[in-house]
């Protein structure tokens, strides 16, 4: 069923996207009232409408287009912990985080992307990731490369011996340790800075407009189709421990996707020596 799946009209899935912020996420952006804008767990966890309806359009219409599939949404496993689960199982599952950088989103911004991937049995098939107020569109399958506003992107490599451009996990939203490590980034021959939209990090990374993120957090809906994306795009990635990053948890953090391998190891390296 899957693998019938993928090589069928995958433009289905893109068009779901579109209809989702066409629908829930662009007639609130720049417009939200106060009423519609939540804390989770702080003031840097803001969920608002647009998240919620947005994630509630994707379940119906992506779950329509593979039945039998289902959906772990960021909303939704906030709303019950056990959603999760579903990475783990037998039926596919599609990876949805329907507005990744809520808190540019609420700011007026445009840095914020729709982001979803499909996964099955743990192991990342397909994504799309949609900055609706910028109009771009990035597709990955596994396998058949990756493309941004339908023309195939390359992460490249950085010239040797250039300063490497990385985003990161913000140091005041880790463990001890994690800081550590990510304060390691903080060395000659590497510029970091704090991320932004995870999912609009890593398609800089894939079409080499940035050389590697590191990030200190394992849910699978911030990561899944970035990292799809970037290693279908050419790129690698690794946790601390040399594994590759699992989307059903479980990892060594922090981890890096980048560019190439010579620059996952870099990052990885400098991330040990803060550790």
């Amino acid at each position: 069923m899957i693998d019938e799946f993928l090589t069928g009209d995958l433009t289905e899935v893109e068009a779901a996207v579109r209809a989702a912020a066409a629908a829930e996420i662009m007639p609130r952006f720049q417009q939200l009232a106060a009423h519609e804008i939540v804390e989770k767990s702080g003031p840097h966890d803001l969920v608002t409408t647009a998240d919620r309806l947005a994630e509630e359009h994707l379940t119906a219409s992506l779950t329509a287009l593979l039945p039998g599939s289902v959906v772990v949404g960021e909303e939704a496993v906030h709303a019950d912990p056990a959603v999760y689960d579903a990475l783990g199982g037998d039926a596919p599952v599609w990876i949805v985080d329907p507005v990744d950088g809520t808190r540019q989103f609420v700011r007026g911004e445009p840095g914020f992307c729709t982001l979803v991937a499909l996964a099955h049995r743990g192991e990342l098939l397909a994504s799309w990731t949609y900055a609706a107020a910028l109009d771009e569109m990035a597709v990955a399958v596994r396998g058949r490369g990756a493309t941004l506003d339908g023309k195939p992107i390359c992460s490249g490599s950085p010239a040797p011996g250039a300063v490497l451009r990385v985003a990161m996990s913000h140091p005041d939203y880790t463990t001890d340790a994690q800081k550590r490590a990510l304060l390691g980034l903080r060395t000659e021959g590497i510029e970091a800075r704090p991320c932004g939209s995870a999912g609009l990090e890593y398609l800089d990374v894939a079409r080499g407009a940035q050389d590697a993120v590191a990030f200190s957090w394992e849910y699978a809906w911030d990561h899944a189709a970035g990292l799809l994306l970037v290693t279908e795009a050419g790129g690698a990635q690794a946790t601390l421990s040399g594994a590759p990053f699992r989307i059903t948890g479980g990892n060594t953090l922090p981890f890096t996707a980048a560019r190439d391998e010579a620059t996952v190891e870099r990052v990885l390296d400098a991330l040990r020596r803060g550790a």
